[in-house]
């Protein structure tokens, strides 16, 4: 019992409920996922009914902070067990709520208040991207299966007698990854429709933050931090007096613009050359002139980008 490590890797215990409800030991092969219905963490009165773990959303760093309440391979409290019938939270289930909605009246109240959420069905890839992650831990450090093969029905239709709960067979047989709305003897509708296959094959196929430290970094972020602020001193220029650094985007639009220049160049003259061997007869070698010229324009594209180089390093 309770083999492999006992808690996910960057995971808060602030509000860690194992001393004072210390559960049952057991072997998680099944994870069942909640949705809290609210936009903070919950107090799940004082523990009593409070899963494994939670992942509420931080909206500004695009990541999920995760909380553990107790160790992932004890039972945990968010599901209902009815006397007489099978074992709901104690039946090697781990549990996590995601802080946020599945409910789509409560979500279109929430936007039009300008309530920043997590909706169910709509999850941003970030948070996508961080629930794949701990269900690929939950795979590599404790053997849950990245499998499913059940139907996460949207809310309302989700709620009580809803055509996907299983019968206490099947949950007795069952591995993988399920949602209240599965569970027999409950009644709740939660998660709804929850991307389950976006998010086992993320885990199964995709790139998780935990494998890519490159993960989540934006197109903006590198526009932002590598394109336009590399910050090489390069002095004024005669078309921007203010312009005091080098960036990437001015220098290959400078790059770019001399090349024209000399490429226009180069075509006017090998133009004229070859119209001045008319004029002076067959002595002259076009050819040899014409490569001449190419290689003394190439050889001034290469003394240019040397100068321009050397000034930065000098000014820099």
């Amino acid at each position: 019992m309770k083999s492999g490590p006992q808690r996910y890797p960057g995971a808060s215990t602030a509000y860690w409920y194992g001393s004072r409800y210390p559960g049952s030991a057991m072997e998680v092969n099944v994870l069942c996922w909640h949705s809290t219905e609210g936009t903070s963490l919950p107090s799940y009165d004082g523990g009593s009914m409070a899963p494994n773990f939670t992942a509420k959303p931080d909206f500004a760093a695009k990541r999920l902070v995760w909380y553990q309440h107790f160790d992932f391979d004890v039972s945990s409290r968010a599901l209902r067990n009815l006397t007489g019938g099978v074992e709901t939270n104690t039946l090697n289930v781990g549990q996590v709520e995601i802080v946020g909605t599945c409910d789509p009246t409560t979500h279109a109240k929430w936007v039009r208040s300008g309530i920043q959420h997590l909706y169910m069905p709509e999850l941003p890839d970030w948070a996508i991207r961080d629930l794949a992650a701990f269900a690929k831990w939950a795979n590599t450090s404790h053997g849950v299966p990245l499998s499913s093969g059940l139907t996460f029905k949207p809310y309302p239709s989700s709620y009580g007698t809803n055509g996907v709960r299983m019968t206490g067979t099947q949950w007795n047989n069952f591995t993988g990854h399920c949602g209240h709305q599965h569970v027999p003897e409950n009644d709740h509708g939660d998660p709804g429709a929850f991307p389950m296959a976006a998010i086992l094959a993320a885990a199964k196929n995709g790139t998780t933050q935990e494998d890519d430290p490159m993960a989540g970094i934006t197109k903006q972020d590198i526009a932002d931090s590598v394109w336009r602020t590399d910050n090489i001193k390069a002095g004024s220029t005669e078309k921007d007096p203010k312009n005091t650094t080098w960036v990437a985007e001015t220098y290959l639009k400078g790059t770019f613009e001399n090349t024209v220049k000399l490429l226009t160049q180069e075509t006017a003259q090998t133009a004229a050359i070859a119209k001045l061997a008319q004029l002076i007869g067959s002595d002259v070698d076009t050819a040899q002139v014409v490569a001449a010229v190419q290689k003394a324009i190439a050889d001034a594209v290469i003394k240019v980008s040397v100068d321009v180089t050397s000034t930065q390093n000098q000014e820099s």
